[in-house]
């Protein structure tokens, strides 16, 4: 007969991630990452499936009768520029901050010139401070997020003109 995961022992690693599990499902997380020593858990659900909307067919100007004189359409507004340049994104759930301590001047602000390995942040989660390397050379053109706010994995945290 196959075991079901109720017969198998139930260890505290096992008990820790069921609690991790609950614990993003009460708190709507998509991603969890726990680094305590050796040991690493990386926990990723799926969010909301995207929701495809199709814009619907253009609808066909009337044609004007031959003798009715032809007004041009007016003119629409340009498109917005998208911005340039390389995205730093987290790499994981926690909160950014942009020094070591508050007495102490951030790692980067825009116009600093980095290095791939240079650090442009930090994210703490669960008590447990990451150096967040830039890994791309550049000017850092705009900071996307503020000191202290919580941060999403993949969120844009940098953006940077790259040399």
């Amino acid at each position: 007969m196959p075991e079901t995961p109720s017969d198998l022992p139930e260890g505290p690693d096992v008990r820790a991630i069921r609690h991790l599990v609950r614990l993003m499902k009460k708190y709507d997380l998509t991603a969890l990452d726990l680094v305590e020593g050796s040991t690493q858990i990386r926990l990723r659900r799926r969010g909301p499936e995207a929701v495809s909307i199709a814009a619907p067919p253009p609808i066909a100007a009337p044609i004007a009768p031959p003798a009715a004189p032809v007004v041009a359409a007016p003119a629409s507004a340009p498109a917005p520029v998208a911005p340039s340049g390389v995205v730093i994104e987290s790499p994981m759930v926690g909160t950014f901050y942009s020094s070591m301590s508050p007495d102490v001047p951030a790692f980067v602000s825009v116009g600093t010139k980095i290095k791939p390995d240079a650090t442009v942040c930090i994210i703490e989660a669960m008590k447990v401070f990451t150096d967040i390397p830039a890994g791309v050379s550049g000017t850092i053109t705009e900071i996307l997020v503020k000191n202290g706010q919580p941060v999403e994995f993949g969120q844009p945290l940098f953006r940077v003109n790259p040399a």
